[in-house]
């Protein structure tokens, strides 16, 4: 089955299931590597070295303080761990002349899903606005994906926006060296919003940013006279003149944009912006070479 390249008409059809299915299988034909990081050992403990042991794993940094051989002994990790960490505050709810930035959202996160567990990872989903709305606990079982797209598909859009706060609370529930994957439109306070990165970034959790945005939040390009609608106060109103308003408007948002953009390559932080308007599938085809590209360069 061929699935349409536009957002709008891909979200049209109801289940998202078969809407992550189709993306990955054509995303994947041809790949033989996973864009994870997969295996890895972590580190445990110490202990004294016994004849026989392999003299590589001698910490010998050890032996010079101490004039003693300790071997250092590893846990190894089986799976990849990633949390799929979804905002579903009230600006995500944002459409224009486009899908919305939560339909949308939520498109990328089950197909995001469905490529971890058939590269047979564990992801676990949490939901949130201004505090966690639904959670899904991680695993590789199948049958995560179908709680995770129902969940996804019962979802609206809520009230205001707690990210900074929401991250901090769930950070000592995720074990370290976990890939969160943050799907947001990322409206936080700069300031807070890089003290969580730099937490999540210190418990040595691989980060993944994909900021989604409306082609009118990057342009702004009304023409007359228009009432504002705050989506997380839908009480808060404005009638503004745009054109005198643009100049500052756009000043203030590539600001933010620049300075997120600055604040996560200096931790480390993949921050990829999508626009609603883009083709999912070549989104994340493109994002995925350049996962795999950027791994293999580090080997």
């Amino acid at each position: 089955m061929q699935l349409p390249t536009n957002p709008a008409e891909l979200a049209s059809f109801d289940r998202l299931e078969l809407i992550a299915r189709q993306l990955v299988e054509g995303l994947m034909i041809g790949r033989h590597r996973s864009p994870f990081k997969g295996a890895s050992v972590e580190f445990v403990e110490h202990r004294d070295y016994y004849p026989g042991d392999d003299i590589r794993h001698i910490d010998w940094r050890a032996y010079g303080k101490t004039g003693r051989y300790y071997v250092k002994e590893f846990e190894d990790e089986t799976n990849l761990r990633a949390f799929l960490l979804m905002d579903v505050s009230g600006s995500m709810a944002y459409a224009g002349l486009h899908v919305s930035k939560f339909q949308y959202a939520r498109m990328l996160a089950a197909a995001l899903a469905w490529l971890l567990l058939c590269q047979r990872d564990s992801v676990g989903l949490m939901t949130f606005d201004s505090a966690i709305r639904e959670q899904v606990k991680c695993s590789s079982n199948r049958d995560t994906f179908r709680h995770i797209t129902q969940i996804l598909e019962a979802t609206t859009p809520g009230s205001d926006s707690g990210l900074a706060n929401v991250v901090d609370s769930i950070l000592p529930t995720i074990p370290r060296r976990s890939l969160l994957i943050l799907i947001s439109d990322c409206f936080e306070d700069i300031d807070k919003l890089r003290k969580t990165l730099q937490r999540c970034r210190h418990d040595r959790h691989d980060v993944v940013i994909f900021r989604i945005a409306a082609p009118e939040e990057e342009e702004f390009p009304f023409d007359r006279p228009t009432q504002f609608r705050n989506l997380e106060n839908t009480a808060d109103r404005l009638l503004v003149d745009p054109v005198r308003l643009r100049k500052e408007y756009l000043r203030q948002y590539n600001a933010f944009s620049t300075t997120l953009k600055k604040e996560c390559g200096a931790l480390g932080i993949d921050c990829r912006r999508i626009l609603t308007s883009d083709p999912l599938q070549i989104s994340l085809g493109h994002w995925l070479a350049e996962r795999m590209a950027s791994q293999t360069s580090r080997r």
